[in-house]
């Protein structure tokens, strides 16, 4: 019997061919269709293998720095850790949750869509609520979360996030709560960083449930990353052809700063991308004018924009002391929807404090009411790139026209729903929650 063609063998030759190819010449060019079609022959063999809650072998585990800052130790967080977990390591959770019986979410019919409303960034799971997935989805609820981001791995420590996934999938997609894995790629080996991303996307729980996208944090080479145009985009183009034009991709990227924007590759890589998400940490800056910023500047690459911000103490980074108080949160939202974002999200759950919490909660911004309740302008902009980024075409006008009905309809027909061209709430849960993301489509 002839044995399926490794993953990395197949990444590493299809690596080479973009690299080798030019693609700072050619950024948006996709592979020949043979390569793409091998490629993705040996995605499904390895998927076969690959889908179950066992975490493969990773590399050693680094310790971050516990001197604070974003990536400081979460001292300031409301919920510290009640194990004594290495903090170089992703934990399963701290005591066994059964998962709860109920099927995983319907398959998108087209895509399954960008996040949109609120968000929270977790990247040690034994520092989000003491490691407890129930917590999690508890805190998620109250708060007003759409949706989580939960770190998958990283090319120091390869994929790990197979026992905490196992758990909390099944607890946030009963909640309606859409959960998006995320890597950190250092980019010095491309075929390795794709072939990892895939682990996490091709990841099911024993229940069937997978993460709602996928989002790799590119970083800058003062965190060590190997940032160039080259290995940007070729990172970028290799993802994008393995998971196909209809699965969620967002790129995180820093903030585009002055100084920023003369360095780093965006315009080489974020054609590959359904969504940006700028790390708009303001530090000793302003929240509203950073939020304003990266959504005007980014808005020009024709991607749905969804500010990161601050909610960690960035005296560390040369910023104020203390975590921000609710009135930065607050400025920061606004100002994100005032120029045009449907989502925000914050770094991070561990190191976030009650005010910050209660802050996020409490802002009207930046929601779309699952009742009858009618939407105003933002909300319905949020609507309609939801539809857009799900590939039901719907320009985001903030208003409600004939090309969004037609949107509507199509979506409500094709996901089984009564095609009444209204917001009615089934249509809105099923629009906003969990839609598993087509892979290869």
């Amino acid at each position: 019997m002839n044995r399926p063609t490794p993953l990395r063998a197949v990444v590493a030759v299809m690596t080479a061919a973009v690299v080798l190819g030019g693609v700072q010449q050619a950024a948006s060019e996709t592979p020949s269709a043979d390569e793409l079609q091998a490629f993705r022959t040996a995605i499904e063999e390895a998927a076969s293998t690959t889908t179950t809650a066992e975490s493969p072998a990773t590399a050693p585990s680094t310790t971050p720095s516990t001197s604070g800052g974003r990536y400081g130790d979460g001292t300031t967080s409301s919920a510290p850790s009640t194990t004594s977990t290495s903090i170089g390591q992703t934990p399963a959770p701290t005591a066994p949750h059964p998962e709860p019986v109920g099927a995983p979410p319907q398959l998108a019919p087209r895509g399954a869509g960008v996040p949109v409303g609120k968000g929270m960034w977790i990247w040690m799971p034994s520092r989000a609520e003491g490691g407890d997935p129930r917590a999690i989805v508890a805190r998620a609820q109250a708060v007003g979360l759409t949706h989580i981001y939960v770190r998958t791995g990283s090319s120091r420590q390869g994929f790990e996030g197979a026992a905490f996934l196992e758990v909390l999938l099944p607890l946030a997609h009963d909640a309606g709560i859409r959960v998006y894995g995320w890597d950190f790629p250092y980019l010095e080996d491309v075929g390795g960083d794709v072939e990892r991303a895939l682990t996490a996307i091709n990841f099911r729980t024993t229940g069937g449930h997978r993460i709602d996208g996928f989002v790799p944090d590119i970083e800058t080479n003062s965190e060590g990353t190997n940032i160039s145009a080259e290995t940007a985009s070729a990172y970028s183009q290799l993802l994008r052809a393995a998971v196909g034009v209809d699965y969620p991709l967002i790129a995180c990227v820093p903030h585009p700063s002055p100084a920023r924007i003369g360095s780093f590759p965006y315009a080489a890589m974020l054609s590959h991308y359904d969504a940006v998400a700028p790390m708009s940490y303001w530090l000793n800056r302003q929240p509203d004018t950073d939020a304003a910023q990266a959504v005007t500047w980014l808005s020009q690459f024709g991607k749905p924009v969804i500010p990161v911000g601050q909610a960690y103490d960035g005296a560390p980074e040369g910023g104020r002391p203390g975590p921000p108080p609710a009135d930065e949160i607050h400025r920061f939202i606004a100002s994100a929807e005032r120029y045009g974002a449907t989502g925000v999200s914050f770094w991070s759950w561990q190191h976030a404090t009650q005010e910050i919490w209660d802050a996020i909660a409490s802002a009207p911004e930046l929601t779309v009411p699952l009742t009858r309740d009618e939407l105003d302008d933002d909300q319905l902009r949020a609507v309609q790139t939801q539809l857009s980024s799900m590939s039901y075409w719907a320009p985001p006008t903030g208003q409600w026209d004939e090309q969004t009905i037609r949107a509507v309809k199509a979506f409500q027909i094709e996901l089984g729903l009564l095609p009444t061209g209204q917001l009615d709430i089934a249509t809105r849960t099923a629009l906003l929650g969990p839609l598993a993301p087509p892979i290869g489509r």
